[in-house]
């Protein structure tokens, strides 16, 4: 089943842009890290490839993209609070998901939210 993404042109901007973000956040995460490949195919890759997904429209991409979040919403809660000296990149990650979170279920909320007609 081809479901289309029902989200407006700027819903996408910002999903795309802060997915593409998150995956530079990842990239340059963990450049210098010894398991560099590993740390970008489990981090970098999902975030890009949603990226993709939403610009060509799949629903499923911004549902995804949501559900995803929480788990780095999650994992920068973690590293925010664990490691000081990754704080700063636990911060953003926080930032970048509440804003995965917010523009995948903007057509929803303004859906249920947004003036009738």
């Amino acid at each position: 089943m081809n479901v289309t993404d029902r989200g407006t042109r700027t819903d996408r901007i910002v999903l795309i842009s802060t997915l593409l973000a998150l995956a530079a956040l990842y990239t340059l995460w963990y450049h210098a890290d010894d398991d560099r490949i590993a740390a970008l195919l489990v981090f970098a890759l999902p975030p890009l490839l949603l990226g993709i997904g939403v610009l060509v429209r799949r629903a499923t991409a911004r549902f995804w993209a949501g559900v995803f979040a929480l788990c780095w919403f999650s994992h920068g809660v973690m590293i925010a609070w664990a490691h000081a000296d990754e704080r700063v990149f636990g911060l953003i990650e926080i930032a970048l998901s509440l804003t995965i979170v917010f523009s995948s279920n903007a057509p929803g909320l303004r859906a249920k939210f947004g003036k009738k007609a």
